[in-house]
């Protein structure tokens, strides 16, 4: 009887310490510190919602031809550029125009990239095969209010050293 008892008082803490602990990594994490936009400079943010049925794949992302990030999905990352005209482009396995895009950043603006998964491009093989799928991706720039919104959903990550 007392073992009973004992059984049942020990599962209920353990029941209760396991949904305390769910309920505090449930929290949204306070929101990051970020510097300000340089005022001789320009900020660049990319993004990437997070969708179950997209690519995993993380393409780079390049700025003039130089690699500065990944692209992962649900996360952001952004750059501090010097004024002037800037080329962006994502990898992608197809060659696309909107994989690339030319951009005139201006001293203390930020510009808004996401990065599109272009699903169902490039696949195809057999009925019983499987078949096969190349992950193609595009650019897009998008206004302050709707990136702004959708970054503070994502997670902050840290773009490659330039």
């Amino acid at each position: 009887m007392k073992i009973d008892k004992l059984a049942r008082t020990m599962m209920l803490a353990m029941a209760g310490s396991l949904f305390a602990g769910l309920a505090a990594s449930a929290q949204t994490p306070p929101p990051a510190t970020l510097s300000a936009v340089p005022p001789q400079g320009a900020r660049v943010w990319f993004y990437r919602d997070l969708d179950p049925y997209e690519s995993l794949a993380e393409p780079y992302i390049r700025i003039d031809g130089a690699v500065i990030g990944a692209s992962v999905p649900g996360a952001a990352f952004y750059r501090d550029l010097p004024p002037g005209r800037h080329r962006l482009s994502v990898d992608s396995y197809v060659d696309d125009k909107y994989q690339t895009i030319d951009v005139d950043a201006a001293p203390g603006r930020e510009l808004y990239v996401r990065v599109v998964p272009n699903n169902n491009f490039v696949e195809g093989g057999g009925e019983h095969s499987g078949g096969y799928h190349r992950n193609s991706y595009v650019l897009w720039l998008y206004p302050p209010e709707v990136a702004r919104a959708a970054i503070a959903r994502s997670h902050i990550a840290a773009a490659s050293p330039r």
